[in-house]
């Protein structure tokens, strides 16, 4: 008999409409942590693992999250025929993954070395409920129960908003119907990330709704600190970063201090506050003895020196509402825009911010070009694409390019969710988007000013969007007491670089003037409370409406003509029931259009034709052709069309591909005709004209009325075909012209 191994369970009361429930002891017990969430049927375990720094004088912590998606958690094979096997994860797992990391990095004790892994695993996944938000439980669990030094307890929660109301852990379906997507994770009683999309959701919703999520982590907290006292381990002891004893450090620091603060009291550009740091560091190893530089390496001047500039700009900040640049705490840096810089694009847009420059080159394609997405959550068709490069070029730097990363990946995602609210939608613009956005200089807030620099190419190239979009990235200084309480704070508009990374908050917002349709938050303090998030929301409103007006002196609205160079589609809807008719057996009609007019076609399923093509006489031509061939025909109509087949009793003539009328012999002439093949044979052009179209859908032509010039829709003189002292005779009701006649006896 096996033995039973100790498993602890936990569940949540309901949080939203369903409860959460936590396993921990039957799983990867060789792990450090490991703990199995269930959201509903979606299943997620989350494992961490602490190990020996890589190196013994790392300055840095290497942190690794891994999230894999499983095809076989949603009971689906990877769709390509010739590799089965998950390989690369796909950009959803690698945004899920950067979700993550950015929660749980704070929480790690500073200045700490070690090893630290975080694999994510989606075993089931009920296509209901997201796997992101059982993954970041999942997560925040396996580390509450490891040996991994970490501050938690952590969770995240979505919040989304349906007719008015919010609602915790929207279900799929929920999701598709709500004007907002956010994303939190946070402790009890803070916030420590956002990530949001929403369709121009006001700051006050987002407040509230932020505010909905603060109330679901703390009960998913407490449950995570029950966990963690019921099978919580001993914790290691983190192993630290390499330091001087104190009389060295301030030894440093006593000689840096004045050639730094002179140099940042008259540096303004990144290039000259560096050199503020240069100069100081060059003053500290012409004073220093060679005794104290055996003791004191390079390394850790520099580290000194960097820690002395991140000291003095906080104090300044708090105390003098001092910035590096000199610019005042809400002033946003000065902006240069232009648009059509490229000739042959279909359009493009500049937008420089300070020493921050993006250039966006916009491609229109027919719906053929859209991207197939095949992942273990969706199979769909991805309409717009946003890409996000950022070549070392543009921070004066060299490496290999080794192609996107994950943060290039996290901003061109972020930068798409921003735009996709404000785009046409399909049957108003049927054409595939995309967007690249090359960042040429960096100084901070890149992937804001990839938002403006997009929405500037769009409107270049003629896509109707329903409104300009702009982005900007607040910051944060903070004040904490012995207890890590925020006592003082001061929050900065349009953050360069360094601001970032001397501060405490990245708060990045994007929208139009009337509401927020994306943002990212991450911070390196214990969380923030809803007067610092409200404070910074509505800094950046400020700054978001003052960037759209320089936008508009240079672009006000999207052009009304697209480029010469772009292709032109054009959409027809049809019946649902003639898309058989308009492809065809096996493709013919669909591809005899496509051979002859060179254009490109796409159907979906809801019957709305695409047609795509760059010449004007083709695009009219093959639009005809599909109106035609799944139009209504209507007694009266008149046609053109060829002979096909020769029955005894009259003749086949395709009034379109796939579409055939019979003209009966009598229809020919007025006098009578003894044999069809007498007035007409195979691949004859002649002139038709539709009699009727029977209740089974056959249409019956008449030949001489369209040469008279008839209307068979109206009574018709005697036929002088029949003779005058016999009435004529109507064809019975059970005439058939699409019936071979019998063979004689």
């Amino acid at each position: 008999m096996s033995k039973q191994p100790n498993v602890v369970r936990i569940c949540t009361s309901p949080i939203g409409q369903q409860e959460i429930c936590l396993t921990t002891g039957e799983l990867a017990k060789q792990a450090g942590g490991a703990v199995l969430v269930q959201l509903g049927e979606t299943v997620v375990l989350g494992t961490a693992t602490v190990g020996r720094p890589f190196t013994p004088d790392a300055d840095f912590m290497p942190l690794l999250v891994d999230y894999e998606e499983k095809f076989y958690a949603a009971g689906k094979i990877k769709g390509s025929r010739y590799i089965k096997r998950e390989g690369r994860p796909t950009d959803e797992a690698i945004l899920n993954a950067r979700l993550i990391d950015r929660s749980i990095r704070p929480l790690f004790p500073d200045n700490m070395i070690n090893d630290i892994q975080i694999v994510i695993t989606v075993l089931s996944y009920d296509g209901v409920n997201n796997p992101d938000v059982p993954a970041m439980i999942a997560t925040s669990a396996a580390l509450m129960v490891s040996d991994v030094p970490w501050q938690g307890p952590l969770a995240g929660v979505r919040v989304a908003q349906v007719e008015g109301k919010f609602i915790i852990n929207p279900t799929v379906a929920e999701l598709e119907k709500s004007t907002l997507d956010l994303f939190v994770s946070g402790t009890g009683d803070r916030i420590t990330m956002i990530e949001a999309d929403g369709n121009e959701v006001p700051e006050d919703t987002m407040l509230d709704a932020l505010e909905e999520a603060q109330k679901a982590l703390s009960k998913i907290t407490s449950a995570l600190e029950e966990m963690q006292q019921k099978a919580g381990k001993e914790k290691v002891t983190p192993i630290l970063m390499k330091s001087a004893d104190t009389k060295a450090i301030e030894r440093v620091r006593d000689i840096a201090r004045n050639p730094l603060i002179e140099g940042l009291k008259t540096g303004r550009t990144k290039k000259e506050i560096g050199q503020a740091e240069r100069d100081a560091f060059a003053a500290v190893t012409e004073v220093l003895t060679d005794e104290e530089k055996t003791n004191i390496p390079e390394k850790l001047i520099r580290q000194i020196i960097h820690d002395l500039h991140a000291d003095y700009f906080r104090e300044q900040v708090l105390a003098k509402d001092w910035r590096s640049d000199g610019r005042r705490l809400d002033q946003v840096r000065d902006l240069y825009i232009k648009v059509g810089l490229l000739p042959r694009t279909h359009g493009s847009g500049l937008f420089q911010r300070g020493e921050t420059q993006v250039l966006t080159a916009l491609t229109l394609g027919g719906p053929s070009d859209v991207l197939l997405l095949d992942t273990m959550e969706i199979e769909a068709k991805k309409r717009y694409i946003h890409y996000y490069n950022f070549p070392a070029f543009s921070v004066g730097e060299i490496r290999p390019n080794r192609g996107p990363g994950r943060r290039d990946i996290g901003h061109g995602a972020l930068a798409e969710r921003a735009l996709l609210p404000v785009l046409p939608p399909l049957e108003q613009w049927p054409y595939t988007t995309m967007n690249v956005s090359e960042v040429l200089e960096s100084h901070g807030s890149s992937s804001m000013a990839s938002v403006c620099g997009s929405t500037l190419a769009l409107m270049d190239g003629g896509v109707p969007i329903k409104a300009p979009v702009a982005g900007i990235a607040m910051g944060l200084v903070t004040q904490q007491d012995d207890q890590g309480q925020i006592t003082n704070f001061k929050v900065l508009t349009d953050i360069a670089g360094i601001e970032d990374e001397k501060g405490d908050m990245d708060f990045k917002i994007a929208g139009t003037k009337d509401g927020i349709t994306a943002i990212q938050m991450d911070v390196k303090v214990s969380g923030l409370t809803r007067s610092i998030l409200s404070a910074a929301l509505l800094q950046a409103k400020q700054a978001r409406i003052q960037i759209l007006a320089a936008m508009a002196e240079v672009i006000a609205e999207p052009r009304p003509e697209l480029s010469p160079y772009a292709p032109r589609v054009e959409t027809i809807r049809i019946p649902v029931e003639k898309i058989g008719d308009l492809i065809g057996p096996k493709g013919k009609y669909i591809n005899e259009i496509i051979e002859q007019t060179g254009v490109e076609i796409d159907i979906e399923d809801d019957g709305l034709v695409s047609i795509t093509s760059t010449n004007g006489e083709a695009m009219i031509k093959a639009k005809e052709w599909v109106h035609r061939m799944t139009r209504e025909i209507l007694p009266g109509e008149r046609f053109e069309g060829k002979v096909t087949r020769l029955m005894n009793f009259g003749a086949f003539v395709e009034l379109m591909p796939g579409v055939e009328g019979m003209v009966h012999i009598s229809e020919f002439r007025d006098e009578r005709v003894n044999k069809i093949e007498d007035v007409t044979k195979v691949g004859d052009i002649i002139s038709v004209v539709v009699i009727e179209k029977d209740r089974m859908g056959r249409i019956n032509l008449s030949h001489k009325a369209a040469v008279q010039g008839i209307d068979p829709t109206i009574d018709r003189p005697e036929s002088a075909g029949h003779r005058s002292d016999k009435p004529h005779r109507k064809p019975k009701s059970s005439f058939n012209p699409f019936r071979a006649p019998k063979p004689p006896r």
